[in-house]
């Protein structure tokens, strides 16, 4: 049953108004906001406004909430660690919470090799550390990445990141040696419009230019590949294209950074979405739901690689704070204690099969349906034949779901991608609620 009792008030109501107003006066204009809300509370899979009006979550935080808003082990876990201490540099004292972390991470990564783990404070440091310290294993400047790939927004990763629009515009020049070559992407593959996730077609040959007339392949030092694209649109990268990624590094040197910032921690349904694959990483970037919500990034790789910078080249005052990492062994816990890797099978399961169902009623412009595990998402387009992106129905249907209680997020290039990125807490009755709250929107718009 559908609870009608969740919107109270119009949306956005009169506080969140209000407090909209107070916003544009103090904040810059260039954060952007997805909704019109001001939250007061979050819990599980959903989060209440200023006004009482409750949503359920569909966005997660933008993939950060994966155990579920305030999950009661994370926030006693804060608590107790505040009590200790709440900061003092890993730089200057050590504490057990980092290194236990860094054990439990160092285990879970894929492969028989012996790993290591650095923490930093967000996906995109992470990111721009591990770049840093494949080329410092390797000696070489060169770094491929992948056209919808997104890494983040300092000097490096912004380079790296695909999209201009919003994430690049403006803020050149970038930074050298990074080049970029199409992603495997099945709806919109160049070779064949009717190949599929499993496709075995040629697209690993735009690499195979690129080092012919790009970049000399002896100066590259590492290929970064998100398993699935996230803010790229929810695109996964089919298992025998990793393994071909894996052979090409194997075979000039480089090393394969796999960026699970937003496709790690059980959204796909494994800890990390290249266990799907088979393939063990050189390195692997981790964030978002890591710390369920603290600011906490990690680069675990190769022991040989990773200890091979030298003392001192690694580091941040904040990263590793000692709160970040007592969320993160709590998140952990939690993984383990309510077995939340089958729980996002489930969740993403009957996501596909209700996206699917929605794109049965509206073949003209539900183009395309795909993602891994709980990493889900449709594709909008103006014509089925063509497949113009339809960015604005898109807008409509975020609106209209909005309206009901849903908080829905757009992905993609050109913003024509509804991506479901709900926390694991979800329960049945609110993942089918707000199943329904999206297939009315997809109607009205």
């Amino acid at each position: 049953m559908l609870d009608s009792t969740r919107i109270k008030t119009e949306i956005p109501g009169p506080k969140s108004r209000a407090l909209m107003d107070r916003r544009k006066k103090a904040v810059s204009a260039g954060i952007k906001t997805g909704t019109p809300v001001f939250v007061r509370e979050a819990r599980g899979a959903t989060i209440t406004d200023v006004d009482g009006n409750t949503f359920i979550d569909f966005g997660g935080g933008i993939g950060t909430m994966n155990v579920g808003h305030s999950d009661p082990r994370v926030v006693e876990a804060i608590k107790e660690q505040a009590d200790r201490f709440t900061h003092t540099c890993f730089f200057v004292n050590h504490y057990e919470p980092y290194v236990e972390l860094a054990e439990r991470l160092n285990a879970m990564v894929p492969g028989s090799s012996e790993k290591r783990t650095a923490f930093f404070n967000s996906g995109a440091e992470a990111v721009e550390n591990a770049i840093k310290v494949a080329r410092y294993h390797t000696g070489r400047n060169a770094v491929l990445a992948f056209e919808n790939a997104f890494h983040g927004r300092t000097l490096l990763t912004m380079t790296l990141t695909s999209a201009v629009d919003p994430y690049k515009k403006g803020f050149g020049p970038f930074a050298p040696e990074v080049y970029r070559v199409p992603a495997p992407y099945a709806y919109r593959c160049p070779a064949n419009r009717n190949c599929s996730g499993g496709c075995q077609g040629d697209c690993f040959g735009a690499i195979e230019k690129a080092m012919s007339v790009g970049f000399d392949r002896d100066s590259l030092a590492a290929v970064i590949v998100e398993p699935v694209l996230g803010e790229g649109g929810f695109i996964p990268v089919p298992d025998f294209y990793m393994r071909r990624l894996r052979e090409l590094c194997d075979e000039v040197g480089a090393l394969l950074i796999a960026d699970e910032v937003q496709s790690g921690y059980g959204r796909t349904g494994t800890l990390l979405a290249i266990e799907h694959s088979g393939v063990e990483p050189d390195l692997v970037t981790t964030a978002k739901s890591m710390a369920a919500g603290m600011p906490l990034g990690g680069v675990t790789g190769k022991a040989e690689i990773m200890d091979g910078v030298h003392p001192g080249g690694l580091g941040t005052t904040y990263g590793g704070n000692p709160l970040a990492c007592a969320a993160a062994l709590a998140v952990l816990d939690a993984f383990e204690e309510d077995d939340l890797l089958s729980r996002a099978e489930v969740v993403g399961g009957r996501v596909m099969a209700a996206m699917r169902e929605i794109q049965d009623k509206h073949p003209d412009f539900v183009g395309d349906v795909r993602g891994r595990g709980a990493m889900v998402a449709m594709e909008l387009v103006q014509d089925p034949e063509t497949r113009e992106p339809d960015a604005g129905r898109a807008t409509r249907i975020i609106q209209n779901a909005l309206q009901e209680g849903l908080i829905l997020l757009s992905a993609g290039p050109l913003g024509n991608v509804i991506r479901v990125l709900v926390p694991f807490a979800v329960t049945d009755e609110q993942l089918e609620e707000g199943l329904e709250i999206l297939a009315r929107a997809v109607d009205a718009a």
